[in-house]
């Protein structure tokens, strides 16, 4: 293979996000050209028509502003299917009707439970902003829910979340918005793992015949995974988001294109840190797939890919 010289990355007036993120490839470094590479092959993924595209998130981006990255991924319907964890709900609903706060990594975490706020990394969530505003809105919502039918998979409950957020002030800011208006499924398969499971279980404590049809998920997304032709994924972070992408995926025999961004490392054998060809040995990614992993925070990553991809057109 004819080896390519590196070269400095040029900055010029009116260079855009794509046209750095090309330079990239050019320039080398340790993971800048992934970067390079993972919107080369989110772009070839999305033009594949014959496509089922995944994105698969954990919750913690969703207290953040990356959460806007999110929403417009799937308000200009880019991915076919959401695979991600409770606490997704948790922040997209909250985060509608109260403000999260800039904070610090390096505040004094007793100073902060004795003022009731909680902090997540550099987010400062007040208590209020939580477990309070989402009782006070969900417990009516279920209860409205709860007339129509008592058993609900998680994919029709967020999209009935989703719909009810129509007429709110900062409803169209919401994922689950977006989701239930252009008919995105959003699975979260350890739905009580959050404060949006907890109401659900204190909802339960009066109704007992009020279930979640957890199967129904797994149906859903079996029939998708026999039907398919073509399956590809981004993936952000680990845990059972990840997994459970990766993981039906098998039975589609494997990821044609997958892009992780990760932080975690393999060494410890962790699922979250787990490389894109680890997968290839489970048959969770094609051993022709189009795949890379790259190291890095989503937070600063993914705007830079999204909007290099969108740049694209």
């Amino acid at each position: 293979m004819k080896q390519q010289p590196v070269k400095d990355i040029t900055f010029r007036k009116g260079m855009n996000t794509n046209e750095l993120i090309n330079a990239f490839y050019d320039a080398g470094g340790f993971s800048a050209k992934k970067v390079a590479e993972g919107v080369d092959i989110l772009e070839t993924m999305i033009k594949e028509k014959n496509c089922t595209k995944f994105l698969s998130f954990p919750a913690c981006l969703i207290s953040t502003g990356t959460r806007g990255i999110i929403k417009e991924l799937l308000k200009r319907k880019l991915f076919d299917v959401v695979i991600t964890t409770t606490g997704t709900l948790d922040h997209d609903l909250a985060r509608i009707w109260k403000p999260y706060l800039h904070g610090s990594f390096l505040a004094d975490d007793k100073e902060l439970h004795k003022k009731g706020v909680y902090r997540l990394g550099n987010i400062f969530i007040p208590k209020e902003s939580y477990g309070t505003i989402l009782e006070e809105k969900m417990q009516p919502i279920l209860n409205e829910l709860y007339q129509i039918k008592q058993k609900w998979s998680t994919k029709d409950l967020i999209w009935e979340f989703g719909k009810r957020l129509q007429h709110e002030k900062n409803g169209k800011d919401s994922i689950l918005y977006w989701a239930w208006k252009n008919q995105i499924p959003i699975y979260v398969p350890g739905i009580t793992d959050g404060a949006f499971g907890s109401q659900m279980w204190m909802y339960y404590q009066e109704h007992r015949n009020f279930t979640v049809d957890l199967f129904k998920d797994e149906q859903d997304l079996s029939d998708m995974m026999f039907e398919a032709k073509k399956t590809g994924a981004l993936i952000i972070g680990g845990g059972i988001s990840k997994h459970h992408t990766i993981w039906w995926n098998q039975f589609a025999g494997g990821l044609d294109y997958a892009v992780y961004i990760t932080t975690a490392v393999e060494y410890d054998g962790s699922l979250s840190g787990a490389q894109t060809r680890e997968a290839i040995s489970w048959g969770k990614i094609t051993e022709k797939a189009e795949n890379v992993t790259i190291e890095g925070d989503a937070t600063v990553l993914l705007p830079l890919m999204i909007s290099a991809l969108l740049e694209r057109g």
